[in-house]
């Protein structure tokens, strides 16, 4: 069945209610979110989430997901980039869901996974503090060494009280933990940083009692607290008396300095540095060969993971939505409810008439699934089809608000409006191509860049390319318009201006008019004197123009909407009186302006009237006109503005007044039906039993005040905003003049400029002052000014624009679907 449209309005909407049997319920479910037509309703608001039906299933796969997220963790520590599949690829691969026995495999796979990487993992955590502590004390030792050849340090080392010896000491020749020698000094390892904070520190407890030496270790000493490769010294301090050696252990500690024995004799010395190399050659062979394992099973493992997470995800996003069902003991069959589009129904249910038929088994004993379509009195959701060009609109309307269910959509007329109000802000033929070719670039290269990993402000511009794209066509026909192309006019036909043959030096030039352009703006303008006082009486006035017509054919939509509602109080209440109002003052205004500019008030040799006095005078003294635009002004103005101001009551009024009414007929029928025969109620009772589980919404019910008060706000902003938004558009006016003024400023202190040097090093400036001429334009006039407007724009059409009819309390259609699931992952 063909897709109806669902753009000028939201999609009709159905409520379906199905009885699943428990048997094939995880693949019917599965079969519905590969679908992606179907909104599940939640029949278990009243249930804790710990205690719905299938909790502990989803338990076990949140803990899959937390295994698949360690060993994710452990590849990106050790550079692995899991190989990651496309969401639209794997969608495209998912046929039937896993069997029972596949999951259990999963799961056992995934808790086997975990344990081998885990480890391999801390096992090399392990050697590798070993590793960096055989380093450290190895560095200690070939600094120690050259400490005590020289004569100065043999002096400090007091040899006198016993001769050395491995029993006092406690050190064990073999090797192992080397015990801290009777002796004046101690040595050890600690981050370069904290070194001028240790010597602080000790000269100021000790007083100065101390020689403290440090060396540099060239390369870098694995931390195992930071986890990370720091700098470090290597150190030796000499003092004397074991309270003060104590003391000096517990502040090297405190820094995170690691402490290491060092024999005072030579030859001893030496048996230390062999057995630390040794020592140090076998863990480095043991941690390499640890690491070629671990780095092996990540390797495998990148492969796959991406697709088993996706896997993972879509199964309890299964059990999640089953658990919004309710489950029948009884019938042993689960029952859920949703919402469906209604030219998706029949879709919907040849779904599950194939699913029935695929996982029931035995073909003579298929579970039936029964769908019924039932009547409800909720507010179904508001759903919008939408395609590659129309999505980004959508998006950029629903971000305002959703519209309500069946209203007129917004995103419709925004797709033509939108670039074109950005294009009157910014219009000029060469940005307007820049930007038109970057979207261009996005738009054929559309398939290659949704494959690719975006960042936030690139994945922004992409969703927007088609939006990008009609802005800058529309700035390109709006700078033909205007004639200008980076600030500089083009003169493609012929001017309709011309300038005399003859003139004296000093005299004021005037031109006359030979004819009328083709197209645009006149280029005699440029360089002309009052070009500026032209353009801007010019751009005014035809924003206002634009302005009225963008909110008339918006206030329109709201006679659309009654229509369609069937609101006969809202056309001859708000809709009439609205449109008398704002066309009696503001239309009139506009056919002012189109009247003044057809009239050639040079050739009847008359001043032209102020429109701005005219309107203002309208107000403040009827009847009355100083510069009369047409005969019999002020008979109109006068009708005009009666009929203005008749039209604020009947905004104010009519509708609570028949609300008033349509309350006192309610009560006179409620009153007279009080008395209720037994025997019917006695019926409707027994209907009541068997009614399904679709509950009627309740809707707020109103007082003649609500109303009143809420058609007071209304009537209030409705007049207040006629005149504050036809004001904002002349943002149009202002954003477009110091759009050109700026462009024109940037090429004449750049590019403009170097053209006055001659020879070659003129031919060097005009290629640097290109360059940064072309950098600033692309940087300050098409990002930052391109934003300013685009950002104005997007308030015309939410403020001034939608006002006028957009509701906005739908709630958004929100399927169970694969595609979305997979698509919030891959963000």
């Amino acid at each position: 069945m063909p897709e109806n449209e669902a753009i000028f309005r939201s999609a009709e909407m159905s409520m379906v209610q199905l009885y699943i049997p428990t048997e094939i319920s995880r693949e019917s479910i599965y079969s519905l979110g590969k679908l992606g037509k179907v909104e599940f309703r939640d029949l278990n608001k009243n249930v804790n989430q710990f205690q719905r039906l299938f909790v502990d299933e989803i338990r076990k796969l949140d803990n899959v997901e937390r295994q698949y997220r360690y060993l994710i963790k452990v590849m990106e520590e050790h550079g692995i980039n899991p190989i990651e599949n496309l969401a639209v690829d794997y969608e495209a691969n998912i046929k039937n869901p896993l069997s029972t026995a596949q999951l259990e495999e999963i799961c056992s796979s995934a808790e086997l996974f975990e344990k081998r990487v885990s480890e391999l993992s801390d096992s090399a955590d392990d050697l590798m503090k070993k590793q960096a502590d055989l380093k450290q004390h190895q560095q200690v030792l070939f600094a120690a060494e050259e400490y005590f050849n020289s004569e100065d340090t043999r002096n400090l080392i007091d040899l006198s009280e016993a001769p050395y010896s491995p029993q006092m000491s406690g050190e064990t020749l073999e090797g192992g933990v080397f015990a801290e020698v009777e002796s004046n000094f101690i040595t050890g390892v600690i981050p370069r940083e904290k070194v001028p904070i240790l010597e602080k520190i000790l000269w100021r407890v000790l007083r100065g009692n101390l020689l403290f030496k440090t060396t540099e270790i060239e390369s870098k000493m694995y931390d195992s607290k930071a986890k990370e490769f720091v700098d470090k010294n290597s150190f030796i301090i000499f003092s004397h008396g074991e309270l003060i050696l104590s003391r000096i252990r517990k502040i090297c500690e405190s820094l995170d300095a690691d402490l290491y024995s060092v024999n005072v004799d030579s030859k001893l010395r030496l048996n230390q540095q062999k057995q630390t190399n040794d020592k140090l050659t076998d863990i480095t062979n043991v941690l390499e060969t640890t690491n070629l394992t671990l780095l092996t099973e990540l390797r495998v493992l990148s492969s796959e993971i991406d697709n088993w997470v996706k896997c993972i995800k879509l199964e309890k996003s299964v059990y999640t939505t089953m658990n919004k069902c309710h489950y029948d003991l009884g019938r042993k069959c689960l029952i859920s409810e949703g919402w469906v589009p209604s030219d998706e129904v029949a879709v919907v249910q040849e779904t599950l008439e194939d699913c029935s038929t695929r996982f029931s088994g035995d073909a003579e004993s298929v579970f039936p699934i029964v769908m019924n379509v039932v009547a409800t009195t909720k507010t179904p959701p508001t759903y919008h089809r939408t395609n590659k060009f129309t999505e980004a609109y959508q998006a950029m309307c629903d971000s305002y608000g959703i519209a309500t269910y069946r209203e007129v959509n917004a995103a419709l007329p925004t797709s033509a409006t939108f670039p074109f109000l950005f294009a009157v802000m910014f219009g000029d033929m060469g940005h307007g191509f820049i930007m038109f070719l970057s979207a261009l670039v996005l738009v054929l290269n559309e398939k290659t860049i949704s494959r690719m990993k975006r960042d936030e402000i690139f994945d922004m511009a992409y969703s927007g390319r088609y939006i990008l794209l009609m802005m800058g066509f529309f700035s390109m026909y709006t700078g033909f318009l205007y004639n200008d192309i980076f600030s500089i006019s083009m003169t493609l036909f012929k001017s309709g201006w011309a300038w005399p043959s003859k003139w004296k030096e000093g005299e004021l030039i005037e031109a006359h008019q030979v004819g009328t352009y083709i197209a645009g703006l006149d280029p005699a303008w440029h360089g002309a004197e009052n070009a500026l006082l032209f353009s801007n009486s010019y751009k005014m006035k035809l924003s206002i123009l634009l302005g009225f017509i963008h909110m008339s054919y918006s206030y329109v939509f709201s006679l659309v909407n009654a229509l369609h509602f069937k609101s006969l109080i809202d056309i001859v209440g708000n809709f009439i009186p609205g449109f008398i109002f704002m066309h009696g003052i503001f239309g009139y205004l506009t056919i002012c302006i189109v009247y003044k500019w057809c009239i050639d008030w040079v050739a009847i040799e008359k001043p032209a009237p102020s429109l701005l006095n005219m309107l203002i005078n309208m107000f403040l003294s009827p009847g009355k006109v100083d510069d009369e635009l047409y005969p019999g002004q002020a008979t109109v103005q006068v009708f005009l503005l009666l009929a203005a101001l008749v039209c604020v009551p009947c905004l104010l009024l009519i509708k609570p007044l028949w609300f008033k009414h349509q309350e006192s007929k309610k009560r006179y029928i409620s009153l007279s039906n009080t008395e209720i025969d037994e025997e019917n109620t006695s019926d409707e009772n027994n209907l009541l039993s068997n009614v399904d589980i679709t509950e009627d919404e309740e809707h707020e019910e109103h007082t003649f005040g609500d109303v009143m008060i809420h058609q007071v706000i209304h009537t209030i902003e409705f007049c207040l905003n006629c005149v504050s938004h036809t004001a904002s558009y002349l943002r149009l006016w202002a954003l477009s003049l110091a759009h050109a003024q700026l462009s024109s400023v940037l090429w004449s202190m750049t590019i403009g400029g170097s053209f006055k040097i001659t020879g070659f090093g003129g031919s060097i400036f005009i290629f640097f002052m290109f360059g940064m001429w072309f950098v600033l334009t692309v940087c300050i006039l098409v990002v930052m000014e391109g934003t300013s407007a685009m950002l104005h724009a997007l308030r015309l059409h939410w403020v001034e624009s939608m006002s006028k009819f957009f509701e906005g309390e739908g709630t958004p259609f929100e399927p169970y679907s694969f595609s979305s699931i997979l698509a919030e992952d891959a963000a």
